[in-house]
């Protein structure tokens, strides 16, 4: 059985926990200064707002679809590598992850093919807002992974590299959403500038980000700010979509997944 982690509610003093996660900000922020360079190469500029074909690039890599217990069921969301201490954590919409026993990720999928090997799901850190009530402003969740191979020694992350994390962000920051339809087998790619669509939910228009691409990492600058989900389970029509805004209770969240000693 996968454990999922849900941050304790604090209340008054801050707790050993809420001091852990500082402990954890403070080196997981070192280790983003030490590793700033390590940023995948652009691709060739796209106009924005219009989605097209990801390149197979470093970028691409680190961003891969999830499958239901192995690649031949077809894939129903999209998760990215994010840098952790364990190396060995992905970041994706809450509601991908209902079924995390069964869920293996595949980072830089493409037509099949799985370069970089299935990795599954070994532990789960979701809000207590999304497990209460599936509030759609919760709708981010971090993952541990491990490899599916038994030869394989290395973690995610040595494999593929990782995307720092970056929290806020202004209203209107341009973001490069990556993701996988479920209907087909390489990744889209859209840049656009994004709006508030609340103070808690932010909105793109890319077209052509349809059911599959739940999840899908939304780069500001090479960085996480946020995941395809929340409103509207990320957007009832594709091409509009939305993200729940990377504030606090994500950091705190991404914080207890990033400090998460690796799992077999």
């Amino acid at each position: 059985m996968i454990q999922r982690i849900l941050p304790r509610r604090a209340a008054g003093r801050p707790g050993p926990r809420a001091r852990r996660a500082s402990r954890i900000l403070l080196a997981v922020t070192a280790m983003g200064a030490l590793l700033s360079l390590d940023l995948p190469e652009a691709g060739a500029a796209t106009p924005l707002g219009v989605t097209e074909e990801a390149p197979a690039d470093a970028e691409a890599g680190r961003v891969g679809a999830l499958f239901a217990g192995g690649v031949d069921g077809g894939h129903f969301c999209t998760a990215s590598v994010v840098r952790s201490l364990g190396r060995d954590v992905i970041a994706t919409a809450a509601h991908c992850l209902d079924h995390p026993d069964t869920t293996v990720f595949a980072p830089g999928y493409r037509d099949g093919a799985t370069p970089y090997g299935l990795w599954r799901v070994t532990r789960v850190w979701v809000a207590p807002g999304w497990t209460d009530g599936r509030d759609p402003d919760a709708d981010v969740a971090f993952a541990t992974v491990a490899p599916a191979d038994a030869g394989e020694s290395r973690a995610v992350e040595d494999v593929v590299g990782g995307f720092p994390v970056a929290a806020a962000q202004p209203g209107d920051v341009t973001v490069t959403v990556l993701g996988y339809p479920s209907v087909q087998d390489t990744p889209l790619r859209c840049s656009n500038a994004t709006g508030l669509f609340s103070p808690t939910q932010r909105r793109i228009d890319c077209p052509d980000l349809s059911g599959g691409t739940s999840g899908s990492p939304w780069l500001a600058g090479g960085a996480l700010a946020g995941v395809l989900g929340g409103y509207q389970g990320g957007g009832e029509v594709p091409e509009v979509s939305y993200s729940a805004v990377m504030g606090d209770a994500a950091m705190a969240l991404y914080c207890e997944a990033a400090g998460a000693a690796r799992t077999g």
